[in-house]
């Protein structure tokens, strides 16, 4: 394996994180055209559906130089016809010789693409840099197809002692510029971003993505979310800010989160943001449908107040739900913690010394 292409498939795990939140329900994918010499002379990464693959943009971007060359691809490419043709014929048209890949296609629908390739004589190298690139981009899209649901990251911000608004429902900042405008960034990569109507009648989020800080402070970006409110029984009125027009809004009479999560994956939901407060997480850990938590926590203390959580079924400190720790940012004076809920059945427990 040449530097030069896996330095080519670390670019495109790059590329593919950039249209998070973009393509669904088709992957984040991302392509890179080396040259015979190694060269990089094309890029692309997946458009919304019905728009070109990455494969196809990269190439488009290469023309006569991707002859003889290699593309390197964080899927393996496809080889069925949908809205699009196969990315595999597109490949073997523009004449490269050499095809790198780092996740093989799980979908049934798209598989064989690396076979086709080899039958019509190009080199297939598959795993380069596979479970990096998997747990990227690629990680939510994965989740989906073995999952048959969303992925879905639960955020909150909080004070070191784990309130999220103080005893007379003060919550406006709890977290800092900073914070809040990593929170923006990361809505950005999702899919849809969900409450429950308590959050709503409570705070009357917009539940946008916006410029935080500086000459645009505010405003709204090109791109946004879908806004989901469970709302069981109606109670959200059609004043709330989240029916202002910035975004897609869908109500959800359901207050079962396994059905609310079925409902958005047949509408191409792959990513969700679970924004809504401590019962409805709560509800949501219970059903072990939280599968990863990023915590802004500021260094405050308030001694009374929300709690970040409750109602979710935890009686014990044995059932307490361990986070294996994926980051910890500063960001300002806050902290940033990134985990992922071990279960007890997993095969994968925590044991204390």
């Amino acid at each position: 394996m040449a530097d030069t292409e896996l330095a080519a498939m670390r670019h495109a795990a790059r590329l593919a994180r950039v249209v998070l939140g973009r393509t669904s329900p088709n992957p984040p994918v991302a392509a890179v055209i080396l040259d015979p010499a190694g060269h990089i002379v094309g890029e692309g990464a997946t458009r919304p559906p019905g728009e070109e693959h990455a494969e196809v943009l990269a190439l488009r971007a290469a023309g006569d130089r991707a002859g003889g060359g290699t593309a390197v691809v964080t899927l393996e490419p496809c080889n069925h016809t949908g809205r699009t043709g196969p990315c595999t014929e597109a490949l073997i048209a523009a004449g490269v010789a050499r095809v790198v890949y780092a996740v093989d296609d799980p979908n049934p629908v798209a598989a064989g693409g690396a076979q086709r390739l080899r039958n019509a004589g190009l080199q297939v190298v598959a795993g380069v840099l596979r479970d990096e690139v998997a747990d990227g981009a690629l990680r939510a899209w994965l989740h989906g197809v073995a999952q048959a649901r969303p992925l879905v990251t639960w955020k909150f911000a909080s004070t070191l002692d784990g309130r999220t608004a103080a005893a007379d429902g003060s919550s406006r900042w709890v977290t800092n510029q900073v914070s809040r405008a990593d929170v923006h960034a990361l809505r950005d990569t999702v899919d849809a971003v969900l409450v429950g109507s308590g959050t709503v009648l409570a705070d009357d989020p917009q539940l946008t993505v916006r410029q935080v800080g500086g000459v645009a402070d505010g405003e709204l970006a090109a791109r946004q979310p879908l806004r989901v409110v469970l709302d069981r029984r109606g109670r959200v009125p059609r004043t709330a800010r989240v029916f202002d027009g910035a975004a897609e809004t869908l109500v959800l009479d359901t207050a079962v989160p396994r059905f609310a999560l079925k409902a958005l994956f047949d509408r191409g939901v792959r990513h969700v943001l679970l924004e809504g407060g401590a019962t409805l997480a709560g509800a949501f850990l219970e059903a072990r449908l939280i599968d990863d938590v990023v915590g802004y926590v500021a260094p405050k203390l308030l001694g009374d107040g929300t709690g970040v959580l409750r109602d979710a079924g935890i009686t014990t400190m044995a059932e307490a739900v361990f986070l294996s720790v994926v980051d910890v940012a500063r960001l300002g004076d806050d902290v940033k913690i990134t985990g992922r809920p071990v279960w007890a059945d997993s095969g994968n427990v925590r044991r204390e010394d």
